[in-house]
């Protein structure tokens, strides 16, 4: 490259970046911005952040890699700080001293990404995370990166495996040893070696590594476990599924596998190529904290007949596989399942939605009256019978926003079916979801709507999971996963839900419709507590989409009081962001960091469009007293929204979706009394347990100085 990934600009050595990760990632962002690599620091810091909300950089050995994407982000960068103190980034052995903050663009080539994945690895080396701490200027921590992300050519002599490997052998040979005698290997096997199969051939074992990003974790865990294979004698194969381009095995090296690991945390690209091999199923964080009990695991279950194995029609494209998951609880299964069809639902609520609002804006709210005698103010009859050369009455604004609504219309429609089928593809992949499909719409047709779609979806699911597992003659199992899954699953779940399960779900749902219809007063203020609770307790986690999923399926029903559920739910979700924009700009600014006070001054917006993690890097980094605070004021906004009978007709937008309410006025009252007493809450929770020290920071270009 014409540029280096890294200048003694961007290094730091020695400093005291502040006492949480907040502070050091807003420090090596401002670090970047400096250098020119980023035009934006904030936004920078705010990705890393919400990265690091997802799931903890930190790495055994006192290590941390926060990274992110970022538009503002010109080139592919990194910026390092050695600390002194340390900071904790959430590592299993203890705070962190070596951080480097990876920054890539939003779109970064594969060349950015390769000279990323490949510092990932070389952190996996102690040889090299010892040179980083005894570096004694930032030339040479930029000589050691450049190294690094530049290998020297063929037939010079390059990094040595870790020098620990010698120290750690004997304890991974145990380890496989009492992994072995656990998983029941059978008496009288041959005692060789761990690795060994034999005399003269050893074990074979192939990996797949992916994480969110594909940039760091993914490459980190493919070198972990490789140097615990060669620890553990195994001959070992990885294919790291990241962002600088797969190289899928070759049959051969697949077909001479004893066993696979999948060391992921999204879906597995060509799962079905590992049909019938034992299989041990972790994250990618673990591979890179537990690589040698990984390898022993894997040992094991290959002399185990009872391991779990990747079952036939898998393609892996789901994030929760059709694998037996010994590590994973039935619970656990379900939510992934659940949470895969919301993820994928979310789309056609989105689009449906807004779409059909933009149709009542364009048209008026009569156009979606459902008149039996199509007196031309339905949107759909207007959308079929009428053109741009034969528009209706009233005129081109009207046939236009018909149109949209027929569309938005017809996109909700899908709503449940998409909702089943992907949760059906959750559990047995792709030959489900034709049969979730279908479960979703037996579902639409007798009625059981929402709750038919997620007991159908799990059905659905669990009969082409039973399926997939009958034992067929060669000759049929070419046909399993497009024909005979598909096509039996389809039958056998059409005919629960019409014969068994549709009437008891319909009527469950009709139940609970005409309850919440009903809703007035007391009743429909507790309704809105809870779901401004359940908006404000995650900010954007399970819990805030089962609220909002519970809202915007409402949409598709349509009737006074779901329409009041959706604008209770988008009105306490913009709380936690415009709370935290108040508290940090205007209130009191002292009792926040720098960072956080530029963070706060972008909340302004996200908050005002209905996002709400944009909280996130304030609860990361103080939850105790963000979080209750924030749901304070969202109860009170949910409650507030249910008094005033405020009804939303939109799925999303905020502030930018007031056509779509039938009294904004009360909406923003509501909006204005949850973020006031959320920013008074935060304000004195941080008042009373604050730390004198941290009251007020020096600029970052005052520290990094």
């Amino acid at each position: 490259m014409s540029e280096q990934i890294i200048t003694t600009s961007t290094v730091n050595l020695d400093v005291d970046a502040g006492g949480d990760p907040s502070s050091v990632i807003n420090h090596l962002a401002e670090n970047l911005g400096a250098a020119g690599r980023t035009g934006d620091p904030a936004e920078l810091a705010r990705a890393a952040l919400a990265r690091e909300a997802k799931s903890a950089t930190g790495l055994p050995g006192g290590i941390a890699i926060p990274h992110a994407r970022a538009a503002s982000v010109s080139q592919a960068s990194l910026a390092m700080a050695r600390l002194s103190p340390k900071v904790d980034f959430g590592a299993p052995d203890g705070p962190a001293d070596l951080v480097f903050l990876i920054a890539a663009p939003e779109g970064g080539a594969a060349e950015h990404m390769k000279l990323l994945s490949s510092l990932a690895r070389a952190l996996v080396r102690p040889d090299f995370v010892a040179s980083l701490r005894a570096a004694a200027t930032d030339d040479e921590v930029v000589a050691l990166v450049d190294d690094a992300i530049n290998p020297p050519a063929a037939g010079t002599p390059g990094p040595t495996a870790p020098t620990a490997a010698a120290a750690t052998a004997a304890t991974a040979a145990t380890a496989a040893a009492a992994t072995s005698k656990a998983a029941g290997t059978p008496a009288g096997r041959d005692t060789a070696p761990a690795g060994q199969a034999g005399a003269d051939k050893p074990r074979s074992i192939v990996a797949i590594t992916a994480c969110p990003t594909g940039i760091a974790h993914t490459y980190m865990a493919a070198d972990a476990l490789k140097y615990a294979a060669e620890r553990a004698g195994v001959d070992f194969h990885v294919e790291p599924q990241g962002s600088s381009g797969t190289t899928p095995f070759t049959p051969d090296v697949i077909a001479g596998a004893d066993a696979v690991i999948f060391a992921t945390d999204v879906g597995v690209k060509g799962k079905n190529r590992f049909h019938g091999k034992p299989v041990i199923e972790s994250g990618v964080k673990r591979a890179i904290n537990e690589p040698d009990a990984m390898i022993a695991e894997a040992l094991a279950a290959a002399d185990n007949p009872h391991a779990a194995v990747v079952r036939a029609g898998e393609s892996g494209d789901a994030a929760a596989g059709a694998t037996e998951r010994g590590g994973l609880s039935l619970g656990k299964q379900v939510q992934q399942a659940l949470m895969t069809g919301v993820s994928y639902m979310i789309p056609f609520v989105a689009a449906g939605g807004l779409l059909i609002a933009l149709g009542f804006l364009l048209a008026g709210y009569q156009i979606g009256n459902k008149n039996i005698d199509k007196t031309m103010t339905d949107g759909a009859y207007i959308a079929l019978h009428n053109s741009l050369w034969d528009l209706p009455a009233g005129g081109l604004g009207t046939y236009l926003g018909a149109v949209s609504y027929a569309i938005g219309t017809l996109a909700m429609g899908m709503l449940v079916p998409a909702l089943a089928g992907y949760i059906a593809f959750a559990i047995a992949d792709r030959p489900g979801i034709a049969p979730g499909f279908v479960a979703g719409l037996v579902s639409v047709a007798v009625g059981a709507s929402f709750i038919g779609g997620l007991v159908g979806g799990l059905a659905a699911g669990v009969i082409c999971l039973w399926i997939s597992r009958i034992p067929l003659p060669q000759w049929a199992r070419g046909l399993q996963p497009v024909v005979i899954i598909p096509l039996f699953g389809s039958l056998i779940i059409g005919a629960i839900m019409f014969m068994f399960l549709g009437k008891p779900l319909a009527w469950l749902t009709t139940a609970m419709n005409n309850g919440l219809s009903h809703m007035t007063g007391g009743s429909a203020i507790v309704l809105g507590i809870v779901l401004g609770l359940m908006m404000c307790v995650d900010l954007g986690g399970p819990v805030n989409k089962a609220a909002y999923l519970f809202a915007t399926t409402g949409l598709a029903i349509g009737g006074a009081a779901q329409l009041e559920i959706m604008a209770a739910v988008m009105c306490a979700g913009m709380v936690p962001p415009l709370a935290m924009a108040l508290a940090s700009t205007v209130l009191r600014p002292k009792l926040f960091t720098e960072p956080e006070r530029e963070n706060g001054k972008a909340a302004w917006l996200l908050g005002a469009s209905f996002i709400s993690e944009g909280a996130i890097p304030f609860a990361a980094t103080d939850p105790l007293r963000v979080i209750p605070s924030m749901m304070a004021g969202g109860a009170l906004s949910g409650a507030l929204i249910m008094a005033f009978d405020v009804q939303l007709r939109a799925p999303h937008g905020g502030v930018f979706v007031f056509f779509a309410m039938n009294a904004w006025w009360w909406f923003l009252v509501a909006l204005a009394a949850g973020t006031a007493l959320s920013a008074v809450c935060v304000v004195a929770a941080k008042q009373w347990g604050r730390n004198p020290e941290h009251t007020e920071v020096a600029p970052l270009e005052t520290v990094a100085a």
